[in-house]
């Protein structure tokens, strides 16, 4: 099984041929990861040689995975859904019903073409995490029912009752009236590695209790736009339409993720890219949910994005990584701790921050009130910074004269944000800039993703209060990159533009 090792001893043909089918069956998986670790990425990190790998010892898997997956199938059940659909005003009633057309024909065809609310259905699965009948699924499984039945093993039907739902994690928890289930082990410790063996079970498609095999391809994915925080396992274990909320185990039979989402191109169906929701994000959010009815999150009070190779070259960074600040809430525990726009978090308690989910998630897994140490590099220097968290408000989980041609901002059009102008967009009055009036589709700033309504708020670091100061500050860029803080909609972000 997984840490022990094949000594250099020989063990016979035998042994040898399992180890090349196993060697087979793994390869691309063992190739892909060899690959990424060699070649790396090389604005990031230089690349370096990997040392000899460790043999797996092959012996455990003579038999297959019977004595993992047997204990385990029980644990995962069928959980069908239906609610009430109330039909679109725009249905084929609205047409008959039209005075005009009634005119003619009155309301015999209006009455035949009468929409009624419609019941849907659907199909999901769900894992028994304790022998009492708490189960764990997806929000998206149970989203919008009004009646939720669970399907165990034994072919026995309950009625399940929703305890709580967390959409920003798409975690939900049933409770079903029964003792003595089977349930799985949830898996202590961030012991879960890229390469390790995973086994997906669900109910794909509603045809019974199925298994898959495949290997953790990622850890710690996120930026996906799939859930509002996001740490996903990424597993190449088949994961289909039913398979969502069934449980993905490791080689220990535990259970390490809820399977979740799949990238599916546009067949619908599997490609060897699916994703589950770590079982600590799981766990936590379910805990949350039986203590205090919803999921109360840490909250520091900041806008950030990724660190891209083009951003850190713009703050004087050799490569990306850590989460830039670009919007601060005032009175937030960051303004109070002096953290501002353009500040890039690098660690949270001594953790690196890589991206912005791993900042997102360790802060909203932290309890209100908590103290962290943030690692903030300020004007190219790194200090430290404590504060203490705040809760998360519900609320928070979202002129031709200016024509800067022979610029990086070629095909830009702006003019001076006037009170009238601000109120038309919904900015506070102490939104200061130039309005973005047109962008050329083909320009360099289209692609970096300006666009019209925009307000320019700062050009390389430097505010902009009306088109002379934005000509000024564009003709001092010459023909270079130029970083813009820009408003959109009351939120500021960093773009950089590079010249074509």
């Amino acid at each position: 099984m997984k840490g022990e090792v094949v000594g250099t001893r020989r063990r016979g043909s035998q042994s040898v041929w399992l180890v090349l089918l196993i060697g087979v069956l793994l390869g691309g998986g063992v190739v892909a990861w060899g690959s990424k670790k060699v070649m790396g990425d090389s604005s990031r990190t230089p690349a370096y040689s990997v040392s000899a790998a460790t043999p797996v010892d092959m012996k455990g898997f003579a038999n297959g995975f019977a004595g993992v997956v047997k204990p385990a199938l029980p644990t995962v059940v069928n959980i069908s859904t239906s609610k009430v659909v109330k039909p679109s005003a725009r249905g084929n009633g609205q047409f008959f019903n039209d005075p005009f057309f009634q005119q003619f024909f009155g309301n015999q065809f209006g009455q035949q073409f009468q929409q009624k609310p419609q019941r849907e259905e659907s199909l999901g699965s769900g894992v028994i995490v304790s022998a009492d009948g708490y189960i764990l699924t997806n929000n998206h499984v149970v989203d919008g029912a009004t009646d939720i039945k669970v399907e165990t093993s034994d072919k026995r039907d309950f009625t399940a009752k929703l305890v709580g739902t967390d959409t920003h994690t798409d975690i939900a928890v049933l409770k079903i009236n029964a003792t003595n289930l089977p349930s799985l082990p949830l898996s202590q410790g961030a012991t879960t590695q890229v390469g390790d063996i995973v086994l997906a079970i669900g109910d794909p498609f509603g045809v019974g209790e199925t298994v898959t095999m495949g290997i953790v391809s990622a850890m710690g994915r996120g930026g996906l736009g799939i859930e509002g925080y996001e740490d996903f396992i990424q597993t190449d274990a088949a994961i289909n339409p039913g398979n969502s909320g069934g449980a993905l185990i490791n080689t220990q039979g535990e259970c390490v993720g809820i399977n979740t989402a799949i990238l599916s191109g546009n067949s619908g169906g599997n490609q060897g890219i699916g994703f589950a929701i770590p079982v600590a994000m799981a766990r936590h959010v379910m805990d949350e949910i039986l203590k205090n009815g919803k999921v109360t999150r840490g909250y520091i009070g900041v806008v950030i994005q990724n660190v891209t190779p083009e951003l850190a070259q713009q703050f004087g960074l050799s490569q990306g990584g850590g989460a830039l600040v670009s919007d601060i809430t005032p009175g937030g525990p960051a303004a109070k701790a002096g953290i501002t726009r353009g500040d890039i978090i690098l660690a949270v308690d001594g953790d690196t921050v890589e991206a912005t989910n791993n900042l997102q998630v360790r802060i909203s897994e932290s309890a209100p009130g908590t103290t962290v140490r943030l690692k903030v590099l300020h004007d190219g220097k790194a200090r430290e910074v404590s504060l203490q968290l705040a809760e998360l408000p519900e609320k928070e989980v979202a002129s031709e004269k200016g024509d800067a041609a022979g610029s990086a901002l070629d095909g830009v059009k702006v003019e001076t944000l006037t009170p009238d102008l601000a109120q038309q967009l919904q900015l506070s009055g102490d939104v200061h800039g130039v309005v973005v009036d047109n962008v050329e589709p083909a320009s360099a700033a289209a692609e970096s993703g300006l666009q019209r309504g925009d307000v320019i708020v700062e050009v390389n670091r430097k505010r902009v209060s009306n088109e002379e100061q934005f000509e000024t500050a564009i003709s001092g860029a010459g023909s270079q990159s130029v970083l813009l803080l820009v408003n959109h909609g009351g939120q500021t972000r960093f773009l950089v533009v590079q010249p074509h």
